[in-house]
């Protein structure tokens, strides 16, 4: 599925390939998150072809889905580790990071910027970029793309040190601004985009009995706040000696009850009391303070819930529409564990040798406790339905169970008829009927023509061919061996009608003449 190249002066040697035997790493995984430079890492023994053309910073390496014909990976080699075990064989492991790691290898100038906006100043970033790798035996030149992050201004005022290119990009726009950062190539051109947030809400899903192997699920209480004591601007205190760290602070007292501290009750009730602080230095008046603890610990008391998930990319074999890709947004849905959520893919892990242990990494989600202690009651109730239905299925279970016993043993005894009937008597028999119906007819045609002789003629017609109709289904059991108790009961039956019908047209026939 997967095929692995590695580029030295342009030219091509390639390490993996799931058709040919013989060129195969020993393993080979790749890692993918959100504002980080891809990793991959891959394992080759001494007979692979690349063994020994591996250089550090040099190599450039590519991951081919030859399944999506779309590039998985690339970027370079990073740090090479060999290695031989207690048994004596020798290894060679490959860190590799993706091109966004090539800002790494750059530096900014010193100034100061204003009156620029958010594309203008990643402009001139990646513009001090580019002139030091200018020249360079690869390829490490940038160009901006789409830049969709904005502030109030629309502006930004900064200024620039000598740190490396990738860290001045974090410092200066990611941690200050928010957004994402993306390679993207495209005619050749690599470009650099600067979004508001990478991709988009799928409705592929990730579904228990369909395409979920495995998910847990961690949640992390840490950051709840039972009971938050506000605080504001520091006092000023009659103490000479008393220095800024020491002195006492503004609190609600005076305003909520002589109590400084307000509560959150439904946090309390599922953790018990966790009491924290918060300070608001630009607050100097209770009221004031009392309100913005109530919208702080509103807002900011969350409960986070984390995923990790092993899932079946289905549109491999085409049976989905698309496969997951990081930063896309898919409905997970657990019944079990009461999970029925749309979440972002912020890490995926692609195993090159083993495509079906990828596995996915979904972001952060936060839960007021009153939410994360509805979401634990309604999955309790979930595994109650589910036991509840479970022991339904097990009675129908038993009852259709019951029913294929009972059927199996009425097939049995069918069969043991067909074995021990004899076929070919029964044919001599319905051949000899034949004849004697044969016989009969010719005497009726013989007879004075009536009104009854006539209908009676038609009736041993009618007889003759049901009797030509049940030979026929009595040749096909012989050839098939299936049930012909049926079809023996209709020939006795009509057997039997027509000696009665014999009987009359012989008395009739005694009468006329």
């Amino acid at each position: 599925m997967y095929k692995v190249t590695l580029i030295n002066d342009k030219i091509e040697t390639m390490i993996h390939h799931p058709s040919f035997g013989g060129i195969k790493v020993i393993q080979g995984e790749i890692k993918k998150g959100i504002n980080q430079a891809e990793g991959f890492s891959f394992t080759i023994l001494p007979n692979n072809p690349g063994y020994r053309r591996i250089r550090p910073f040099k190599t450039l390496v590519k991951v081919y889905n030859m399944q999506t014909n779309q590039l998985e990976f690339e970027g370079r080699i990073f740090i090479p580790i060999e290695e031989m075990d207690e048994s004596g064989v020798t290894t060679l492991t490959c860190k590799c990071e993706s091109e966004l790691g090539f800002l790494n290898d750059s530096i900014q100038r010193y100034g100061e910027y204003h009156n620029m906006t958010i594309r203008e100043f990643l402009h001139v970033m990646i513009q001090h970029h580019n002139r030091d790798v200018a020249g360079d035996a690869i390829d490490k030149i940038f160009s901006v793309g789409q830049v969709t992050v904005t502030n109030s201004t629309n502006n930004v005022y900064r200024y620039l040190g000598y740190d490396n290119t990738l860290d001045s990009v974090f410092d200066k726009l990611v941690d200050r601004l928010g957004g994402e950062l993306r390679v993207r190539k495209e005619n050749g051109i690599r470009y650099l985009d600067y979004l508001t947030q990478i991709g988009e809400v799928k409705q592929t899903e990730i579904r228990l009995a369909k395409n979920l192997k495995s998910i847990q699920k961690e949640v992390d209480p840490s950051n709840i706040i039972t009971r938050l004591v506000p605080l504001g601007q520091t006092l000023e205190s009659d103490d000479e000696n008393a220095t800024n760290v020491s002195q006492d602070r503004l609190t609600i007292k005076s305003v909520n009850g002589g109590r400084d501290y307000i509560e959150d009750a439904k946090a309390k009730a599922l953790c018990g009391v966790v009491t924290k602080s918060h300070v608001w230095d630009d607050i100097s008046r209770a009221n004031n303070l009392l309100s913005a603890g109530r919208t702080f610990l509103q807002e900011n008391n969350r409960v986070k819930v984390q995923y990790v998930i092993t899932a079946l990319d289905l549109s491999l074999i085409h049976l989905d529409i698309d496969g997951f890709e990081v930063g896309h947004f898919y409905p997970v849905i657990n019944p079990v564990m009461g999970i029925q959520e749309t979440l972002r893919v912020v890490g995926k892990t692609v195993n090159i040798i083993h495509p079906n242990e990828n596995s996915l990494s979904f972001g952060d989600v936060f839960q007021t406790a009153s939410q994360y202690q509805y979401e634990a009651t309604k999955a309790q109730k979930n595994v109650v339905q589910l036991q509840s239905t479970v022991s339904r299925q097990n009675t129908q279970i038993g009852t259709l169970a019951t029913n294929m016993s009972a059927a199996k043993q009425e097939l049995q005894q069918l069969q043991t008829a067909i074995d021990e009937a004899d076929l070919q008597q029964i044919s001599q028999s319905v051949s000899d009927l034949h004849r004697q119906l044969q016989e009969i007819e010719g005497q009726i045609q013989g007879l004075p023509s009536t009104e009854t002789i006539v209908g009676m003629q038609r009736d041993i017609e009618s007889h003759t061919q049901s009797i030509t109709a049940i030979q026929m289904k009595i040749e096909s059991m012989e050839q098939t061996i299936e049930t012909n108790s049926d079809n023996l009961e209709i020939v006795q039956t009509n057997v039997q009608s027509l000696e009665k019908r014999v009987e009359k047209l012989e008395e009739g026939g005694t009468r006329r003449g």
